[in-house]
């Protein structure tokens, strides 16, 4: 008998959007230990909100929220929660009931800046990486470090004169500018809509941008990130952010580090020594000499972190490919760190959930 294709909505619904996700959903393992990390954190969220007061956005499902922009690539704000709007799976997630009504854009936008006055983005990735150690996937022996371009949100027009010359030719909100002939650097321009981004090329024969630079310390073992910071965009920042990340994580007496060629100077390699760690960069010889010699690089240990460094790749390939964040939307330093630490974070979250699912 062929149904019949009345359209009538039921008075009451019994069935909760949990029961609409599959029991082996990926999400599920993600939900769990993102839970536990969100938990460990409660004390810091008491800090940042007032005893009294209207109630605003309970940070927990803020952050799970921004956990799914992360995760499908959403590109706003705005289209995430139309999202959550209709979608049983993000709504389960954050944990929105059917009825419950969902947030307008900028009231999401403005509960997220409450969280830049805290170092939650940190705090956050410290959680997630001290279940991974419980878990064993870590390890406190071997580590790689690299840096990546990040774009700002700002155009090459808006990189002016610090002195306020050279105005721009032509009418209108967008004119014609003519870069041609005129020297342009950081010392003197500054970009009016993101002065905190900086003009820069990462290797020779590219094109400069206004930029960020985002760094990311990872342990050999399973390739999950451990440190992450963002600073301006200069020729030294990499070396610098290194030997901050190295300071601060947590490692045995024996460590090394795998880095590329840029890593290969004089400076970061006393640097690493001081702090007890074996530098494993690789050796940069066109037309100078190497910081390292082989008492180094004669052990099958060195050979072997030069494969693996390879890896700190992928947190920047999914960083910029599967989450969109190739540029930033955000404008200011700190909140581009807040973005990358958080992103971080994310792909923590989907690497232990795949080694976990295996074991």
């Amino acid at each position: 008998m062929r149904g019949e294709g009345v359209e009538q909505s039921a008075a009451f619904s019994y069935v909760s959007p949990a029961q609409r996700v599959p029991p082996d959903h990926p999400l599920r393992a993600i939900r769990t230990m993102t839970d536990t990390a969100l938990t460990a954190l409660s004390a810091e969220f008491d800090r940042l909100y007032a005893k009294t007061g209207r109630p605003s956005i309970p940070p927990e499902r803020l952050l799970r929220a921004l956990l799914l922009q992360y995760f499908y690539g959403i590109r706003s704000e705005r289209l995430l929660m139309e999202q959550l709007d209709y979608n049983l799976l993000f709504r389960w997630f954050v944990g929105l009931n059917m009825d419950d009504p969902v947030w307008d854009p900028s009231t999401f936008s403005k509960n997220r800046e409450r969280l830049l006055s805290g170092d939650i983005p940190q705090r956050f990735l410290e959680a997630i990486v001290e279940q991974a150690k419980g878990a064993g996937l870590t390890s406190d022996e071997h580590f790689s470090v690299d840096g990546t371009l990040i774009e700002a949100w700002a155009s090459q027009k808006s990189f002016k004169p610090k002195d306020g010359s050279g105005g721009n030719s032509g009418p209108g909100r967008n004119p014609d500018v003519d870069f041609r002939g005129k020297t342009r650097r950081n010392d003197t321009h500054r970009s009016t809509t993101d002065p905190d981004a900086r003009l820069y090329r990462k290797a020779a024969g590219q094109e400069s941008k206004l930029s960020y630079l985002g760094h990311v310390l990872v342990e050999n073992r399973h390739g999950l990130v451990v440190g992450s910071t963002v600073t301006y965009a200069d020729g030294y920042a990499e070396r610098a952010a290194g030997c901050e990340l190295l300071a601060c994580a947590r490692r045995s007496p024996k460590a090394t580090v795998g880095a590329d060629k840029g890593y290969d100077t004089a400076r970061f390699v006393e640097d690493m020594r001081t702090l007890g760690v074996t530098p494993h960069v690789a050796q940069h010889t066109s037309g100078r000499r190497s910081a390292i010699d082989g008492r180094t690089t004669r052990h099958p240990g060195y050979r072997i972190s030069q494969i693996l460094r390879k890896a700190v790749e992928h947190p920047f390939g999914w960083f910029k490919g599967s989450a969109g964040m190739w540029q930033t939307k955000l404008r200011g330093k700190r909140r581009v760190h807040w973005t990358f630490t958080f992103g971080m974070a994310a792909y923590d979250l989907i690497r232990m959930r795949n080694l976990l699912a295996v074991a």
